[in-house]
């Protein structure tokens, strides 16, 4: 019972506070770095009983951040210790980061946001059908037809010439459409100088304002299911996970759409140079990107330059 009491009442001390270690909040710092949440917890854990073991009744956050990179590179190994180093500039950045997670219907791109965004202590998340739900009550379908229709339908509502292909023309009009409004959230994070994760299908690269990413760090990705079979299971697993809320008939009945929307953005994403990440595992694809905002953070420092665009 001492033991814990003096644990309870160790305090991280900076120059104007002093708080209590927390294992929750070290874990979210560690996983940072791509390692599960169970390893995480478990290095937060250890980094406690150092802690414990020392005596101290306070300690520094410089020097516990030096004992949390000592215990990940036992446990973990050193390309760990040299990834949490890398999220530790995170905190001395001046600009804030933007992360885009785009892809078509049913790829996973919401559940990545979610965990990159908690990994990196992100607060705001958003996503592009949100904007364009708001879009929908402020424009009829009389006015604009084409934001009232999902992704890979909208090519319901518009008129193509002949040999076209409806539904990436509807896709590419919705696409454009939405744009304005993810700009405009895109525009007020950065002026607040907050971080942000957007995800959706409608952030197909080359369609959004770039004049605006020279005052922040942004990175953009684009993520797919090249095995059909494995895209199709998507849908289903989702529809037991919202007890059918979203109609499982309506995707699979219009996977065909949706395949051809996501070949769209794969080949926009090629031609940009925007990085395509295969979710064959979400804990895989959450370590890419983790690793890529490290990397882009890591240069942003070494370089010095005023902004980094991936």
């Amino acid at each position: 019972m001492a033991d814990l009491k003096r644990h309870l009442d160790l305090q991280i001390i900076g120059k104007e506070y002093g708080l209590s270690y927390s294992k929750g909040l070290m874990a979210q710092s560690i996983m940072a770095t791509g390692l599960p949440p169970e390893r995480a917890y478990h290095v937060a854990q250890e980094v406690e009983r150092h802690l414990m073991e020392s005596g101290e009744s306070g300690i520094t956050l410089q020097k516990l951040q030096k004992i949390a990179q000592q215990v990940l590179g036992e446990e973990e190994g050193q390309s760990f210790t040299e990834r949490y180093r890398r999220w530790r500039m995170l905190g001395e950045l001046e600009k804030p980061i933007i992360i885009m997670i785009g892809g078509a219907t049913g790829v996973g791109k919401s559940t990545l946001a979610t965990q990159v965004a908690h990994r990196l202590g992100v607060t705001r998340l958003t996503s592009t059908d949100s904007v364009r739900q708001a879009m929908r009550a402020f424009f009829a379908p009389e006015l604009m037809p084409e934001i009232h229709y999902s992704s890979f339908e909208a090519g319901e509502a518009v008129k193509t010439a002949k040999g076209a292909d409806r539904v990436i023309d509807g896709y590419l009009e919705q696409v454009e459409k939405v744009s304005v409004g993810v700009n405009a959230i895109i525009e007020r994070a950065i002026n607040e100088g907050t971080r942000m994760v957007v995800e959706g299908a409608h952030l197909l690269p080359g369609y959004l304002n770039e004049d605006l990413w020279t005052r922040a760090i942004v990175i953009q990705v684009v993520m797919a299911v090249t095995d059909e079979d494995r895209h199709r299971s998507h849908f289903f697993v989702r529809d037991q996970e919202t007890g059918g809320v979203r109609s499982l008939k309506k995707y699979v009945e219009s996977m065909d759409k949706i395949r051809r929307v996501q070949e769209h953005m794969l080949q926009s994403a090629r031609d940009a140079n925007v990085p395509v990440i295969d979710n064959h595992s979400i804990d895989d694809a959450v370590k890419v990107v983790m690793g890529i905002v490290l990397d882009t953070v890591s240069r942003y420092h070494e370089s010095g330059l005023e902004a980094e665009v991936i």
